[in-house]
């Protein structure tokens, strides 16, 4: 007989998301998730080319991804907590700019729907089943991703082209559309991206459950 044990030990290494500090939700955890992805939308935000009234950033794939890894309610103060960042006056919106312009300028209808597609995408992220495989998943988190942007970023970018630019619906239409073949790439990468986040770190799931 050898000297091994085949029963749980002391001397066993812990799970992987547990060394990852990750495995126990806390408040603690909570906020420095929600900072640290508050910081990344800031990060996305300076990326920007000009190509009309409103610029291709990438915010949108910063607000997607806050909502498909931290869940409805921690992706929705990510984006909340970016917004008051940059309205306090930090320089975080795109093109530098702070204060409430990021609300009354042309890009105002897409900024008001950055908190509900994170809201829209963790729902629907967190509907996906925990059964699924990680190609399904990938796929899964992509059409969240496809429909949020559809049904609420779109809408409310172009009512607020023709509020703020002064634009008639369909002009408003064909600025919008420029940004599509941008975004569906977008959509892709948040795919791959939140669907090997969570892989590796299960427990943000866990986390975004426990809030919902």
């Amino acid at each position: 007989m050898s000297g091994t044990t085949t029963g749980p030990t002391e001397e066993q290494p812990a799970p992987l998301g547990e060394r990852r500090g990750l495995t126990r939700s806390s408040t603690a955890t909570d906020v420095a998730l929600v900072a640290t992805f508050a910081a990344l939308l800031a990060v996305c935000s300076f990326l920007s080319i000009g190509i009309g009234p409103v610029p291709i950033t990438l915010q949108t794939f910063a607000v997607l991804l806050c909502g498909a890894v931290l869940g409805p309610w921690r992706g929705l103060l990510a984006v909340l907590l970016y917004f008051a960042v940059g309205v306090a006056g930090v320089p975080v919106f795109s093109l530098g700019v702070s204060g409430l312009v990021i609300f009354t300028g042309v890009s105002a209808g897409y900024a008001v729907s950055f908190p509900l597609v994170a809201v829209v995408v963790g729902l629907l992220v967190r509907a996906v089943p925990a059964r699924a495989g990680q190609a399904l998943r990938s796929a899964l988190v992509m059409l969240a991703c496809v429909v949020a942007t559809v049904f609420v970023v779109y809408p409310l970018g172009i009512v607020g082209l023709m509020w703020r630019a002064d634009l008639t619906f369909g002009a408003a239409f064909t600025v919008n559309a420029a940004f599509v073949p941008g975004d569906l790439l977008k959509c892709v990468a948040v795919g791959i991206v939140a669907t090997a986040v969570l892989r590796a770190f299960p427990s943000l799931a866990t986390g975004s459950r426990r809030h919902t």
